[in-house]
């Protein structure tokens, strides 16, 4: 197999940049939500539910469309972060890192949550018994399990 080239280089080093990013946005916010999905019941869970899987059920080029207008440099959100961070997302890796980031987000959120299903909430409980505090008996006997 022949060396790398610079360019390929390259693009493996923006491709790990991107997703890299994206995963570290999307990674503590998944978890909660994927937790509170899990665990809590309460009034519009289905549409939040929904909200959730709309990236996923809606076309692509609506997504990056939807994402081009509210972050793009004219867009609501996308001329705040300009003017007041002088951070600019659209067509640089930023925005690739964003457009992964919102596509991933509902199939971690799911990954996740079916996981924290998974465990028994007696274990949880029996963690609890055991002398781990309530706050974080469900949090870590969660993670090691799931």
């Amino acid at each position: 197999m022949p060396p790398l080239s610079e360019v390929e280089r390259e693009a493996i080093a923006i491709s790990l940049k991107v997703a890299g990013s994206a995963v570290g946005w999307i990674l503590l916010p998944g978890i909660a939500l994927a937790w509170l999905l899990a665990r809590r019941d309460f009034r519009g869970k289905a549409l939040l539910d929904g909200m959730l899987h709309l990236p996923l059920v809606l076309p692509p080029v609506a997504t990056g469309y939807l994402l081009l207008m509210l972050f793009g440099r004219r867009g609501p959100v996308g001329g705040w972060l300009e003017e007041t961070f002088g951070l600019v997302l659209a067509f640089r890796w930023t925005g690739a890192a964003l457009a992964a980031a919102v596509m991933a987000f509902p199939l971690m959120v799911r990954a996740i949550r079916l996981a924290i299903e998974a465990v028994d909430p007696k274990l949880e409980a029996a963690a609890a018994t055991l002398g781990w505090p309530c706050s974080s008996s469900t949090s870590k006997a969660s993670a090691s399990i799931a």
